[in-house]
């Protein structure tokens, strides 16, 4: 599996971003922006006293590896000031998740009716949080940091490397010591710039779609770095685009390129989104900014529709007509396969 550093740049202002980095479409991470006071200031104890007790959907999960398409993890609702307390500590003493206590085979005797074992129970006191914003009603409004969090907002100055008007979102990220995210893709350009905490985030190109093994925008091989290559041996083939962000580094991330982000300690993010496409492309209905481009979901139901069709054929027909249909979109489609 080839392995290729993440391309550093310095003191990177809008036009630099917009002529040199930008068109080449790869990720890069921009040292040296200004992002205002918040990498000096945004620490736990600033954090609960100037928030406070306000509520935020947050995800609770036994292990550092959360999981969107097994759902290994629950939402609560919890203040502010509470969910930064856990989300900085190691060990918790009150936690949301634990196992179902395990008795064995224990069998019941008169001593022990008395005084009964102590059930095998694995206790979530290191359970794991992460807090990703959303709007004021997350079935219609997209996450604006600024508006949702004013208290904050005069804090941080976001580089300004995209036309205004493009803009569609910005999302606070908060997330426990090793919390690991998903590898998934987005459909619009966006920037995470990093505040405090480190993050190791490893990047695959939209090349590498096929070997990744996609439920819609996510990929099965949740653990990217012991993966079960008799499961997934196609991830073998896959190309790591990796690197380590420290405090105020800025990294852009090109629309459809995959990201699995893991949280080195307990850290505070921002990511901004825009539209780079014309805006009639995307859904209207989307506030998550995840959703397929319009013309692209039509595709994909004409595909499945196509799929359906052919099996409306004997196995050696259906065999060679799919051929035909993947080589035409080889040749017709694809720039490279």
């Amino acid at each position: 599996m080839a392995k290729i550093r993440v391309c550093m740049y310095e003191n990177v202002d809008e036009v630099v971003f917009k002529s040199s980095i930008y068109p080449k479409r790869l990720p890069a991470i921009l040292k040296g922006i200004a992002i205002g006071h918040c990498k000096q200031k945004w620490n736990k104890e600033y954090l609960k006293k100037v928030i406070g007790k306000n509520e935020v959907k947050v995800h609770v999960c036994k292990t550092p590896q959360m999981d969107f398409i097994r759902k290994n993890f629950i939402y609560k609702t919890l203040t502010f000031d509470d969910f930064i307390e856990r989300a900085s500590s190691e060990k918790h003493h009150e936690y949301f998740l634990s196992e179902i206590p395990d008795y064995g085979n224990w069998k019941i005797t008169t001593y022990e009716k008395y005084h009964p074992p102590q059930p095998n129970i694995v206790e979530a006191e290191d359970e794991k949080y992460y807090l990703r914003s959303l709007g004021e009603d997350p079935r219609k409004d997209v996450s604006n940091f600024h508006q949702l969090f004013p208290t904050l907002s005069n804090d941080l100055k976001e580089p300004k490397l995209f036309d205004s008007e493009s803009f569609f979102s910005s999302v606070l990220r908060i997330g426990s010591p090793g919390v690991q995210l998903w590898t998934h893709y987005d459909v619009m350009d966006n920037i995470l710039i990093q505040v405090n905490g480190r993050k190791r985030v490893v990047l695959f190109s939209p090349k590498d779609a096929l070997n990744l093994y996609l439920v819609g925008d996510k990929s099965e091989v949740i653990d990217i770095d012991n993966p079960d290559y008799t499961k997934y041996p196609l991830f073998k083939n896959a190309t790591w685009h990796e690197c380590l962000l420290e405090p105020g580094d800025v990294l852009f991330i090109p629309a459809l390129w995959f990201h699995n982000v893991t949280s080195l300690d307990f850290g505070v993010a921002v990511n901004v989104f825009w539209r780079h496409l014309d805006p009639s492309a995307y859904d209207h209905k989307d506030v998550y900014g995840n959703k397929d481009p319009l013309a692209a979901t039509r595709a994909i139901q004409i595909a499945d529709r196509a799929i359906k069709t052919l099996h409306e054929l004997p196995d050696d027909y259906r065999d060679f007509y799919a051929r035909r249909i993947i080589g035409k979109i080889q040749s017709k489609a694809c720039s490279q396969f």
